[in-house]
């Protein structure tokens, strides 16, 4: 299984601007550019990405490692925070944190967090950074 993504940039680092788009569509001429990275300006940032993508990619493991034990749950809620820092060498991605609430009907305290460390170990995404990967999960209802 193959995915793309391709971004055209234009001009200098601070002044330039640039464009993301994905093969899906979901991205189209996305706008990206120094403010919005290092700034808050108007678009999205490769950072915020990463984010996204480690999101969903926990989430949806997350589903599949309580599927394992026979739970299925009513919601999981992740929001990833990147921290990017820089070093001798440049910039790098040096963590991620995954803050998740779960809803998961007859899910035991242990099964869940079982289940939750599973997929932070296991994810895709997670596995591809190489940061320090922590996390928060909270069953909700336990």
């Amino acid at each position: 299984m193959k995915r793309t993504a391709n971004a055209v940039w234009e001009g200098d680092l601070k002044s330039g601007k640039g464009r993301i788009s994905t093969a899906s569509g979901v991205l189209s001429d996305t706008q990206y550019s120094f403010t919005t990275r290092f700034e808050n300006g108007p678009g999205t940032n490769p950072e915020e990405l990463v984010a996204a993508a480690h999101a969903g990619c926990f989430s949806m493991a997350l589903s599949a490692q309580l599927g394992n034990a026979g739970l299925t749950a009513a919601s999981i809620r992740t929001t990833a925070t990147i921290t990017m820092e820089r070093d001798d060498s440049g910039w790098a991605v040096t963590a991620s944190h995954l803050d998740v609430v779960a809803a998961v009907p007859g899910a035991s305290r242990d099964a869940f967090d079982t289940a939750a460390q599973n997929a932070k170990a296991g994810c895709p995404i997670s596995r591809l950074l190489n940061a320090k990967i922590t996390m928060d999960a909270k069953l909700e209802g336990a």
